[in-house]
């Protein structure tokens, strides 16, 4: 019995510890984006691939590493799909030291992974290769379950309110505004006193980050002609980082469809197989 109540004892403290996490969970505004490859059966556009690595390379790229993909991965048919020639020609954007003598550089290759930027000594921003993985956009009961199958986790729609996700600074933090951009989608940094009621309740959503706003319309010239717009940017880089995270994601929906009619097709057999095999006896029992 003593064992009994001591686990009871732990299970009910163990919710009411979760119970108070979520209350201290901080309020964030996470906009749930319609992205081509959700769902069962969406597919990556390709073309949107394409002008997300785009902005990659002319904006995320000075400061953010993917040390998790190739060059060469950005040919893959259900990626980017760039040609042999284009491959090559960015990775020899990037130099790496040479094998036979590390003191000097050689271009890259495409087989050469995306390097970090070393100049920020300890501060190094984060890698982005899995950062559509990384991190959840949605939480509680809009995250989990069946719904999950067809919204995931959220963590392109995370990306994708983060690069849209500055505001100007609220009223309550104009006096006492900490180091950084408000930014609404943005949960774990810097948050001023001001900004927090007498019952400890924040009073605006997010937080301050450091990065400064990246993405504004025009910021670059998209070679399909897509207006550039800030919405248009967002969107197409959190769709390439959701396929640096999940390069096979095709493939495995492939996979699994076809798991699931072999299956289909398994237990109509077995149905038909089993009444075939007990209708006689089922007859004599009658």
């Amino acid at each position: 019995m003593n064992a009994f109540r001591k686990t009871l004892l732990a299970a009910v403290s163990a919710i009411a510890l979760a119970g108070a996490a979520g209350a201290a969970e901080v309020e964030t505004v996470i906009k749930d984006v319609r992205f081509t490859f959700e769902g069962p059966f969406g597919q990556y556009d390709q073309a949107q691939l394409q002008r997300g690595f785009q902005i990659y390379n002319e904006v995320c790229a000075a400061c953010h590493g993917m040390r998790y993909v190739a060059f060469r991965h950005l040919g893959a048919e259900t990626g980017p799909f760039f040609p042999e020639e284009q491959v090559q020609a960015i990775a020899a954007q990037w130099e790496f030291p040479r094998e036979d003598d590390p003191s000097e550089m050689r271009p890259g290759q495409p087989f050469d992974y995306f390097p970090t930027p070393e100049y920020f000594g300890d501060g190094v921003p984060p890698d982005l290769s899995l950062m559509a993985k990384a991190r959840a956009g949605f939480h509680g009961p809009q995250g989990t379950g069946i719904n999950q199958l067809f919204r995931g986790i959220g963590g392109p729609e995370y990306i994708y309110s983060l690069m849209t996700g500055y505001a100007d600074t609220p009223e309550c933090a104009i006096d006492n505004e900490p180091n950084g951009y408000y930014n609404k989608a943005f949960a774990v940094g810097a948050f001023p006193d001001s900004c927090i009621d007498e019952h400890g309740h924040r009073m605006v959503p997010g937080s301050w980050i450091a990065m400064p706003q990246q993405l504004y319309d025009d910021l670059v010239d998209y070679a399909d002609g897509t207006p550039a717009t800030e919405h248009q940017l967002a969107m197409d880089i959190a769709s390439f980082l959701m396929w640096t995270a999940e390069p096979k994601m095709m493939e495995r929906k492939e996979a699994g469809l076809r798991n699931i009619v072999w299956l289909v097709v398994l237990a109509v057999l077995l149905y038909f197989t089993n009444k075939r095999i007990w209708a006689p006896v089922k007859r004599e029992d009658g």
